[in-house]
């Protein structure tokens, strides 16, 4: 029988929905970027054509406490307008899943559930989510500072939250990418603990035509 458990702190589960949310937010866009006023408006504009996202992922977190990184591997998958969901594999199956106010996590017999009300500190961030699969720029602003380098081409961005609590947990996420996909999303937390996921377009994908 599962047990049904309240997620607290929520420090941790928002170090993994960084990781997640940037990953999806970015690894599927549309054939043809619209045209814009600068590289990153063209990829915010891709980003707001996609609806549909499923790629593999190999995460590797490096905790201060470990000699060598922890690594894993699985699918992320994305549905329009936001629904996310990480499905790891191995070592061990496991699903961490953001849809609407929910985020839920399924470990072994074990099923978390987390009611982002009860965390109003955690609410701009999941919103920045959402700003960010739509492509919306100035939503995204809001919550981070961002800092885009390179070219549509060949482009790196560097996101810090502005809140202070967020910045608590979550330092900077470093995204490294090309055109409408990425390659590599770096969450580095506060405490000095970080993760590495890097996406491989091996499975399927439906983007908006």
């Amino acid at each position: 029988m599962n047990v049904t458990e309240a997620l607290r702190p929520p420090g941790r589960m928002v170090a993994a929905l960084a990781l997640l949310a940037c990953a999806l937010s970015l690894v599927v866009g549309a054939p043809g970027a619209l045209a814009a006023d600068s590289d990153l408006d063209q990829l915010m504009s891709a980003l707001a054509q996609r609806k549909h996202g499923h790629v593999t992922f190999v995460e590797k977190k490096y905790l201060a406490l470990l000699d060598r990184p922890v690594e894993s591997s699985g699918e992320l998958l994305y549905d329009a307008p936001d629904r996310l969901e990480k499905k790891t594999l191995e070592p061990k199956p496991e699903s961490l899943v953001l849809e609407g106010g929910t985020v839920s996590a399924q470990r072994g017999r074990r099923h978390y559930v987390l009611d982002l009300k009860q965390y109003p500190q955690v609410l701009p961030f999941i919103e920045s989510i959402r700003a960010t699969l739509a492509g919306d720029r100035a939503a995204l602003e809001r919550v981070f500072k961002v800092d885009f380098a390179g070219q549509f081409e060949r482009w790196t961005l560097d996101l810090t939250p502005l809140d202070t609590r967020l910045v608590k947990t979550v330092k900077e996420i470093h995204i490294e990418g090309e055109k409408d996909f990425i390659h590599t999303v770096e969450v580095r937390e506060a405490d000095g603990d970080r993760s590495l996921m890097t996406i491989s377009a091996t499975a399927s994908a439906d983007v908006a035509q």
